[in-house]
């Protein structure tokens, strides 16, 4: 394909930036412990500073590739599909949560919310960032709040975002990996302090696995 065409196909979604794709076990959140299928999408504008796939952010070190080949290759694994990035939602998510519909797959998405919605979704994770704070219509849908602590600050943030969710979201407070010693315990305190919380750990670091 041309460039030029390649750049079409991106924009339209029939086409993206894979970054990575795997099969593991979820490790945070709602769903730790379960096996999904992860596909990873180049791309994001966010730019946390604490961010652990850094290398995610430039889309263009990314392949473009085709949805029908990265649905085929999902559809081999588990029922279940994690979309995440990179922030996933930078692109139009249409094209691949149809293709992943058809083969009978749940579809999950970790986003910061950032941008608006597109695709179809059974469970949407908002895990929303201060440089970029999450659009309503994501507030509005999502059924998982994921705030990363970072610092003390992060938690004044937390309950910001938590009281725009709406009222079915769970929510959940994890520490930073670089800074969960000294966040971990504070989080602990927290929760049991304020017991709409739930504490999320990234489960799949201390079982060292993708």
């Amino acid at each position: 394909m041309l460039k030029k065409d390649i750049q079409i196909a991106v924009e339209k979604g029939v086409m993206l930036p894979l970054m990575e794709e795997f099969y593991t076990i979820q490790g945070e959140g709602y769903h730790t412990g379960t096996a999904a299928y992860f596909i990873r999408v180049g791309g994001c504008d966010v730019g946390c500073h604490w961010c652990d796939v850094k290398e995610s952010w430039n889309a263009d070190l990314h392949p473009p590739t085709q949805i029908e080949a990265i649905v085929e290759n999902a559809a081999k694994y588990a029922k279940t599909i994690v979309i995440t990035g990179g922030e996933p939602l930078t692109w139009d998510m249409g094209p691949l949560t149809a293709g992943l519909k058809e083969k009978g797959l749940k579809i999950h998405i970790e986003t910061s919310g950032a941008y608006p919605l597109t695709g179809t979704w059974d469970w949407i994770c908002l895990s929303p960032k201060k440089t970029k704070l999450p659009v309503d219509e994501v507030y509005n849908k999502a059924q998982e709040l994921k705030v990363i602590i970072y610092n003390k600050h992060d938690f004044i943030f937390a309950e910001e975002q938590a009281a725009k969710v709406n009222k079915d979201a769970i929510l959940f407070l994890q520490p930073e990996w670089s800074k969960k010693e000294e966040m971990t315990p504070l989080i602990v305190d927290y929760v049991m302090n304020n017991p709409k919380w739930r504490v999320s750990l990234q489960t799949h670091k201390y079982l060292n696995i993708p």
